[in-house]
């Protein structure tokens, strides 16, 4: 079964014009299209582009997606060296979970500071 491009978006939340984009990049290379030269996109190609969007809300950046696109072509001789590409995304990640928690402290204060001076004074 294939989607069209309009399917691809709503079901990845991406825009048309960002996956023609990511397609012209490089970054969803391996795009099928009809006769008619329409994209069809597959249930593979969908969640190709659910993991991108992870990295991407993760903060790679489009370079190094091209990279490791291009790591993904060069067949299975390559993945010690995507998984270098992940393990340096996930520490990436977990920074962004210390500095995320970090913050939520930062409001949960500021939150019980409000309470406390309500409750003080009587608000």
């Amino acid at each position: 079964m294939g989607f069209t491009i309009g399917d691809a978006a709503e079901q990845t939340g991406l825009s048309i014009h960002t996956l023609r984009y990511y397609e012209n990049e490089g970054i969803l290379p391996m795009i099928n299209r009809n006769d008619g030269g329409t994209r069809i996109y597959e249930q593979k190609d969908i969640d190709w582009l659910k993991f991108v969007c992870c990295l991407r809300e993760t903060g790679m950046t489009i370079a190094e997606l091209k990279g490791f696109v291009q790591l993904v072509l060069q067949g299975n001789e390559t993945i010690d060296e995507r998984m270098k590409m992940l393990d340096r995304q996930k520490e990436r990640i977990q920074s962004q979970i210390e500095q995320l928690t970090t913050y939520k402290t930062m409001v949960e204060n500021k939150m019980d500071w409000y309470v406390d001076y309500a409750r003080e004074h009587r608000m």
